[in-house]
């Protein structure tokens, strides 16, 4: 049975709940928040929180291939890229949800670089505009209470960065 307003079962909660009340925790009014006292019990009740390896049955197959991941990131190629090779060329039977915390764990450091934006240097005003569309979803129509793709087409200046956004229902 979920509870309504979290949408977590009870026996999840009940997971949670009971480790924390065999330590005595119970709230106090007034009292101060103390992370390192806190990290401590999660890291006793619950090592699987304190260790993203440790929840993670498929990350020992993906470790066998360290070195040849270190050089992927090296050119660099994408986390779906690597883990469609993983898949096809190394027949490692992973998604691309598992290979992503795999590596940003691993990683950190690469995949933190593999990140960081250059800015570019200033553009003349109105030599340039950056143009992007896209589907919003599908939506009611008012006037005929039929569900209609919306498409949104969106235009950056980028001298003064200024935004025009214009939801249409068809991009023609």
């Amino acid at each position: 049975m979920q509870i309504s307003a979290l949408d977590i079962d009870r026996k999840t909660i009940r997971k949670y709940l009971v480790p924390a009340i065999v330590e005595g925790l119970q709230p106090a009014p007034g009292e101060s928040f103390d992370e390192a006292m806190w990290r401590e019990r999660i890291q006793r009740s619950f090592p699987e929180l304190g260790d993203p390896a440790a929840q993670a049955v498929t990350w020992p197959l993906i470790a066998v291939h360290y070195d040849w991941i270190e050089k992927q990131l090296a050119v660099p190629v994408t986390v779906a890229t690597i883990a469609q090779r993983l898949r096809d060329d190394h027949l490692v039977e992973v998604s691309e949800s598992t290979v992503r915390p795999y590596i940003a764990a691993t990683f950190a450091e690469k995949s933190v670089e593999y990140k960081v934006t250059v800015p570019r240097g200033a553009v003349e005003p109105g030599s340039e505009a950056q143009i992007d569309y896209g589907k919003l979803g599908m939506w009611f129509a008012p006037a005929s209470g039929r569900r209609v793709a919306v498409w949104v087409f969106a235009m950056i200046l980028s001298c003064s960065r200024k935004l025009f956004v214009q939801p249409v229902l068809k991009m023609d």
